[in-house]
């Protein structure tokens, strides 16, 4: 912990620039935020030395209102991307069906917008009150987008906004790389929509066919083979508690907490 602390305090942003020293040092409030994402225990169980209950949970809010966690993982992302370590020959796609606990039913949905748009992310699957966590992954196996929807919604419901999100800037000049050259997934993304949606993106997708659907004579199944590590992508957060199991009401808070895995990860 000392060393991912070491990595994230200079992303982190100052409490009280104008007065010097923070009023709460920072390393205390990461650590119980961490605390409660790897053992999954409520706010009101934080230990007495991470400070108080109150502080530790508003400076979790604030910092995901003010967009921290997204810069913290993009400059993460960047810093890898510059060193060569981001692979953008190609990438994976997966979802996983998360449970969610009974802490996380009863948010209010009267800002949901659309038609019948579901803004928390929450649904009845064959699993139960569920979310899935659809993710895309870079060539070494490495998180790069997290989309939420419920649990009963299809892989495919969410692959635009995998592909659309998740640009890296560069450090240099030049514009911020978003698109890899090739895409892989499972049958359930095989379906002529996804693959339209990727070709229409200029992405070649690595998808093999369902038994009753046409065979694609340009399949690569040297490409496909290396899948298995967005498998074992998904297995890695499941690790934190907080994030194998849905406690959060609110989609954002658990996207947050998603996030902060992610970051985890990148370090």
């Amino acid at each position: 912990m000392e060393t991912q602390w070491r990595r994230l305090q200079p992303l982190l942003p100052p409490e009280k620039p104008w007065t010097g020293r923070p009023n709460v040092d920072h390393r205390r409030i990461l650590n119980g935020i961490l605390w409660v994402q790897r053992t999954g225990a409520p706010w009101r169980d934080l230990a007495l030395h991470y400070g108080p209950v109150g502080t530790v949970s508003s400076r979790f809010y604030r910092w995901r209102a003010a967009g921290v966690w997204d810069q913290v993982l993009l400059a993460l992302q960047a810093e890898a991307d510059a060193r060569g370590e981001v692979d953008w020959n190609l990438h994976f796609v997966d979802a996983t069906v998360i449970r969610a606990h009974q802490h996380a039913a009863g948010a209010r949905r009267d800002k949901a917008v659309g038609d019948g748009a579901n803004v928390e992310a929450l649904g009845r699957s064959q699993g139960g009150f569920s979310t899935k966590l659809h993710l895309r992954a870079e060539g070494g196996g490495k998180p790069m987008v997290a989309v939420l929807t419920g649990g009963e919604r299809h892989e495919q419901i969410a692959l635009e906004a995998l592909l659309d999100n998740g640009a890296i800037r560069r450090l240099g000049r030049g514009r911020p790389r978003l698109r890899p050259g090739r895409v892989a997934g499972d049958k359930g993304y095989s379906s002529p929509t996804a693959r339209n949606r990727l070709r229409r993106r200029h992405i070649q997708p690595v998808i093999s066919s369902k038994s009753n659907q046409r065979r694609q004579p340009r399949f690569d199944r040297k490409a496909y083979r290396p899948r298995n590590r967005i498998e074992r992508l998904i297995n890695r957060p499941k690790q934190f508690r907080r994030i194998a199991t849905r406690y959060e009401k609110r989609g954002i808070n658990y996207l947050a907490m998603v996030m902060l895995g992610m970051i985890l990860l990148w370090l």
